[in-house]
């Protein structure tokens, strides 16, 4: 896991406590150094060590924060993918959850330096992170400029979201909860008014393929996805697919090491 690291409370300008919403990005690589590499030339992302540990950087761009990195992947025997994490209030509280209702916590909840985490699968195998505790500085800004968000590729939006919400408490009523809303047959997360996350249908849970499977997906944002895309074929990965949508262009990438994320023009 590469959670966030920061002395900072994690609450929204309001002051109500931080719960259910997506609060971070991370990458479990299995080599940092080839890892940081190919995501400085094709982003332009910059690395600040955490107190973690050498085996954890955070990327910076313009000096705020945009993801994690580290080279855990081995360690803990998982495929390279991107991975989002969900604050949570109380993650052994949230892990109890996840198994009472078929789904499983593979690591965790474990402390770490500021708080506590557990990496998960969900019942149709998609794996996601939980994090108690502060979160990465100047969470706000983060959310509120949109410098990721995530989608879930998944076998059915409904039951997915019904989980989650069980699991994450979204749609409690309490302050500082998700808003869930069905929009244009996909499940659409709110939070503090912003588009955290969404929910698709018709992942296959038996496709050979892992990218049609059920799996949560990381979307960056970024001025021109087609010039970064070309620098990702000259770093050694490799451009999955490409276009234009209603929203702006868009590629989706893999990295050399497998490890596939979307990048969507801002605005």
């Amino acid at each position: 896991m590469t959670p966030p690291s920061t002395d900072s409370t994690a609450r929204l300008g309001s002051g109500a406590p931080v719960f259910g919403a997506p609060c971070w990005v991370s990458l479990m690589a299995r080599d940092l150094d080839a890892a940081l590499d190919f995501y400085g030339e094709v982003m332009g992302w910059s690395f600040g060590p955490v107190k973690l540990g050498d085996e954890f950087r955070v990327a910076l761009a313009d000096g705020r924060p945009v993801a994690g990195i580290s080279a855990l992947a081995s360690a803990f025997q998982v495929a390279v993918a991107w991975t989002p994490y969900f604050a949570v209030e109380d993650a052994d509280v949230t892990a109890s959850r996840i198994r009472e209702r078929g789904a499983t916590v593979a690591v965790g909840p474990v402390a770490v330096y500021t708080g506590r985490g557990a990496l998960a699968a969900d019942r149709d195998g998609a794996v996601f992170g939980i994090w108690q505790g502060p979160l990465v500085s100047n969470w706000e800004s983060w959310r509120d400029t949109a410098p990721a968000w995530t989608r879930l590729h998944t076998r059915d939006a409904f039951d997915a979201a019904i989980f989650y919400g069980e699991v994450l408490d979204w749609v409690s009523g309490r302050p500082g909860c998700c808003d869930v809303q069905y929009e244009h047959d996909e499940v659409v997360l709110r939070h503090g008014g912003q588009i955290v996350a969404r929910l698709t249908s018709g992942a296959v849970e038996a496709a050979p393929d892992p990218n049609l499977r059920p799996h949560w997906h990381t979307h960056f944002a970024v001025d021109d996805p087609h010039a970064h895309a070309e620098r990702a074929r000259a770093q050694g990965g490799t451009v999955l697919a490409e276009g234009v949508s209603s929203t702006g262009p868009w590629a989706r990438i893999s990295d050399p090491d497998g490890a596939a994320f979307t990048l969507n023009g801002k605005g």
